[in-house]
C-alpha cells in the first residue's frame, strides 16, 4: 500500500512523545487541547486508551430555549413530551435546541473516543429528514449508549428504531404491499455489502431475491409517538396482522437458509443469519479502518489488517471495542505514514478548532449558551457536511466514493470557507452580548520558553500541525510574528507583557502579533490535515 511501510497489529512500541499522542487524540477525538495532549503523553498509551474507551455518563437531555414556541417550561427537557398545533414553530425549535445541544455535547465531550464513534454510527446506520426531534434524540441515544458495543445487535436494535422505520419506508412494509427499501441497505449498507456482480440479480454476498425475502421477514413493524399529541413514548410496534407469515427462503448465499414465522421475533432472527457471514465482520471493519487510519486498502492491508482484526471482531461475538483497541494500540496505526493522512472532515475542523484554540462560548444564560451553540452547529454546512443530514442513504461519500475519498471535502468553495472561518476564531467576532475569540495568551502560557520565537513556533505546530513545520515554514512563521526583527525583539516584549500584565497596551500588541502567527498556522495546508 502506498506510504505505509508498517503492516503489523502488533501492539506500538515505539516512542511515545506529543506527535504520537496528538495522533492518536487527533482521530478519536474532537480537536484535543494543549492540555488533552500534554495528559496523554504524561498518561502512556495503555492508559490514554482505558481513558479514551471508557463509558461515561450519558449527557443531560436537550432543553426548551425559545419560551415563545414550546409549551414545555424554559429550560426543561422537551424530550418525549407532546407536541401542541396550537404553538407556531415548536417542531423547528425543538430541532433548534437538539442540533444547539449536540453541538455542546461535542464541545465538551472530554478525552472519550465515544463522540467519534457516535458520528461512526450515524454515518453507518443512516437516517436523515426526521422532523420529530424525540425521534432524532432517541436514534441519537442508541448509538450513545453503545459506541462500542455489539455491531449485531446494534443492527437488530436500528432496524426497528423509529427513525429508521420512518427513514427508510419500514413502517409501510406490510405484507399487502411489500416495501425493499430497507431490506436492500440492511444487506448492501448495514451488514454485508453487495460484492461484485457475477450473475443477473446475482452479487458475491447475496442476490436480489435475498431483498425480496428479508423485506417479507420486516413486513408488519410500524414506529408510533411521530408529533405525538397526547401521551406515550415514542417506540416500534409490532402488528401481526400486517406481517407475511409465510415461509422465507434465502439464496445460496446463505445456504438456501429457510425462515418460518416468528412473529415479531423474525428480524432478530434473520439477523442472525446474516451475520452467520464471515463477510459481515470484513464489511465494517473497512468502514472502521476508513474512518480511523486511511482510505486505500489494497491487497496488502485486506490481508495483514483487515482480515486478522476481522477475525478479532468475530471471535468476540461482534463486540466492537476489542477489534477497535486493537487497531488503535497497533504500530500499523502509529506508523509515521499514517499520521496526517486524513483531511479532517468539516464537523472535526470546526469543532475541533474551537477546542484547540479554546474558544470560550460558556455562558450562564442557558437561552444565549443555546444560540452560541446552534452557530456552532451550523458552521459545518457551507463545507458541505450537516451533522443531522447526511446526503444519502450511504453517508458521506468522503468515507466510501473512490476515487477521492477524504478530498471531496476540499473544493474552491470549501477552503475559502475553511480560511474565512480561520480568520473569525482567531481574530475573534460578537455574538449579542458574547465575543467569541480565540484565548492566544493563555495557548502559549504553558509553552515552555516561550519566550524563543523559534521554540515558541515549534512547540505550537507539535499541537496543531501532523508533522510539525519546516525549516522553511518556521522561518516563514517567524517573519509574521517579528517581521523583519531580531529573535530577541518577541523576547523583550513578550517578558514586558508577562511583569505587566494589566497592560492594555503591552497586552495588545503581544495579542495582535499572536493573531497574526496562528492565523499564518491554521492557513497552512497541514492544519487541514489529521
Amino acid at each position: 500500500m502506498a506510504g505505509f511501510s508498517t503492516f503489523s497489529l502488533a501492539p506500538y512500541s515505539g516512542e511515545w512523545n506529543i506527535k504520537q499522542a496528538a495522533h492518536l487524540l487527533r482521530r478519536t477525538m474532537y480537536g484535543p487541547t494543549q492540555a488533552d495532549i500534554d495528559q496523554a503523553v504524561d498518561q502512556g498509551l495503555d492508559e490514554t486508551i482505558q481513558v479514551l474507551f471508557k463509558i461515561t455518563e450519558l449527557p443531560d437531555p436537550p432543553l426548551v430555549f425559545r419560551a415563545e414556541a414550546d409549551t414545555v417550561p424554559l429550560g426543561e427537557t422537551w424530550v418525549n413530551q407532546p407536541y401542541d398545533r396550537a404553538v407556531d414553530n415548536q417542531v423547528g425549535s425543538r430541532l433548534a435546541s437538539l442540533r444547539a445541544w449536540n453541538s455542546g455535547v461535542l464541545l465538551n465531550q472530554g478525552m472519550s473516543i465515544r463522540e467519534k464513534m457516535v458520528l461512526f454510527w450515524r454515518n453507518h446506520f443512516v437516517t436523515s429528514d426526521i422532523r420529530d426531534a424525540t425521534y432524532v434524540y432517541q436514534n441519537l441515544t442508541l448509538y450513545r449508549e453503545n459506541f462500542l458495543g455489539n455491531f449485531r445487535q446494534l443492527a437488530k436494535d436500528s432496524t426497528v428504531n423509529p427513525a429508521m422505520l420512518r427513514y427508510l419506508n419500514g413502517s409501510q412494509n406490510t405484507n399487502f404491499r411489500p416495501n425493499e427499501n430497507y431490506a436492500r441497505e440492511l444487506l448492501e449498507l448495514f451488514t454485508i455489502g453487495k460484492g461484485l456482480q457475477v450473475g443477473e440479480g446475482d452479487y458475491t454476498n447475496y442476490t436480489e431475491q435475498d431483498v425480496a425475502e428479508v423485506a417479507r421477514v420486516l413486513t408488519g413493524w410500524r414506529d408510533i409517538g411521530y408529533f405525538q399529541r397526547g401521551e406515550g413514548m415514542v417506540q416500534p410496534f409490532f402488528r401481526s396482522f400486517a406481517h407475511d407469515t409465510g415461509e422465507k427462503q434465502l439464496s445460496h448465499r446463505f445456504g438456501n437458509a429457510t425462515i418460518q414465522n416468528m412473529g415479531d421475533q423474525e428480524y432478530s432472527h434473520l439477523i442472525d443469519l446474516i451475520f452467520q457471514q464471515d463477510e459481515v465482520s470484513r464489511f465494517i471493519t473497512r468502514k472502521i479502518y476508513r474512518w480511523f487510519v486511511y482510505y486505500e486498502i489494497d491487497e496488502q492491508i485486506e490481508l495483514e489488517i483487515i482480515e486478522p482484526l476481522s477475525q478479532i471482531l468475530r471471535d468476540a461475538d461482534y463486540e466492537m471495542g476489542t477489534m477497535v483497541e486493537t487497531l488503535l494500540r497497533s504500530e500499523h496505526f502509529h506508523d509515521n505514514y499514517a499520521i496526517g493522512a486524513m483531511i479532517k472532515n468539516p464537523i472535526d475542523f470546526v469543532i475541533g478548532q474551537f477546542r484547540e484554540f479554546s474558544v470560550d462560548l460558556e455562558n450562564d444564560d442557558h437561552q444565549l449558551q443555546y444560540r452560541l451553540w446552534l452557530q456552532l452547529a451550523r458552521l459545518p454546512q457551507p463545507l458541505e457536511m450537516s451533522y443531522f443530514d447526511p446526503p444519502s442513504v450511504a453517508g458521506w461519500k468522503a468515507y466510501y466514493q473512490e476515487p477521492l475519498y477524504y478530498r471531496t471535502w476540499i473544493n474552491s468553495s470549501t477552503l475559502s470557507f475553511r480560511y474565512l472561518m480561520n480568520q473569525i476564531v482567531i481574530n475573534g467576532v460578537q455574538v449579542r452580548d458574547h465575543e467569541i475569540k480565540a484565548r492566544v495568551l493563555e495557548m502559549i502560557e504553558t509553552i515552555e520558553e516561550a519566550e524563543d520565537p523559534n521554540k515558541l513556533i515549534e512547540s505550537l505546530a507539535q499541537y496543531l500541525l501532523p508533522h510539525g513545520v519546516t525549516e522553511q515554514q518556521r522561518d516563514d512563521l517567524k517573519a509574521v510574528l517579528i517581521p523583519g526583527l531580531p529573535d530577541y525583539e518577541w523576547g523583550v516584549e513578550y517578558q514586558e507583557y508577562l511583569f505587566n500584565p494589566e497592560d492594555e497596551e503591552l497586552k495588545a500588541g503581544v495579542e495582535n502579533r499572536l493573531q497574526a502567527l496562528l492565523t499564518s498556522f491554521v492557513s497552512l495546508p497541514e492544519y487541514q490535515l489529521s
